[in-house]
């Protein structure tokens, strides 16, 4: 991947030059990437993207580096676009949705808001954030992938203009106890620390965003959250507290517990 970089050439242009010297200056910054490598840093911050649903997206350490495990956001977000309105389908006397809405809070660099919106392109998808480095990231990425979204700067629900409702809310908010060991491992060292941990207990975003959730769905609307392996029993109490119906939690790829969502 390093290579692919500094020589701007596919894997299989490497494969079949791969006796090919390289040239001084080239060598230079392949040798000074792998050395940053080696001290932990990301490959994604390294070549600046990071495939997600099968869109390349551009990654900095202002935001985090999209993973596997979310695009099950992603599909739970599309089912119940489909099946709590039926407005996303184009209609077939129309051509166009009916005006299906979905909002992302917190969406870092867009991968959720905008996998969502190409998938579902009669979608409104809107998306937020605290940070202007990443909604920066996510515009940027949105353009490249010609995803109609619209981003609005701030905290959670308090970015939103005061109308409009949404048929479903999604979020994979920093949900990581402050005093987690994982914060000081691997890649979570390089990337932001606010959108990895709450500073307390690893819900209080969670609660935030369960409890003002009434207020901005329409009735038979959807709240996806991603949360951590060990909180879906939680999260699931705190949904049922706010007023939930089929409360349910998806697992992961591997198994885990991961996404745990309801509908009003």
């Amino acid at each position: 991947m390093l290579l692919e970089l500094v020589l701007s050439k596919p894997r299989e242009w490497l494969l079949a030059h791969d006796t090919d010297p390289l040239a001084p200056e080239v060598a230079a910054q392949f040798l000074t990437l792998a050395a940053r490598r080696r001290q932990g840093t990301p490959m994604a911050h390294l070549v600046g993207h990071r495939e997600f649903m099968g869109h390349r997206l551009s990654v900095s350490a202002d935001v985090l580096i999209p993973r596997p495990e979310t695009e099950l956001l992603v599909e739970m977000a599309l089912q119940s676009l489909e099946d709590c309105t039926k407005r996303c389908l184009p209609s077939p006397v129309t051509g166009n949705g009916a005006g299906c809405s979905l909002l992302d809070l917190g969406t870092g660099s867009g991968a959720v808001a905008i996998s969502v919106a190409l998938a579902c392109p009669t979608a409104r998808v809107v998306a937020t954030d605290l940070s202007e480095n990443a909604l920066a990231i996510a515009q940027k990425n949105a353009q490249q992938l010609s995803a109609s979204v619209q981003f609005w700067l701030g905290s959670w629900y308090e970015a939103l203009p005061p109308e409009g409702r949404f048929d479903v809310i999604v979020s994979n908010p920093p949900y990581i106890a402050l005093n987690d060991p994982h914060l000081s491992q691997g890649d979570l060292r390089f990337e932001p620390a606010g959108a990895l941990t709450d500073g307390a207990d690893g819900l209080a975003a969670l609660r935030h965003i369960i409890v003002g959730a009434p207020q901005h769905l329409v009735n038979g609307g959807w709240l996806w959250l991603e949360h951590g392996y060990d909180q879906g029993e939680e999260v699931a109490q705190l949904l049922l507290k706010a007023g939930f119906n089929a409360v349910q939690t998806k697992q992961d790829l591997a198994g885990l517990p991961r996404i745990t969502g309801g509908s009003l």
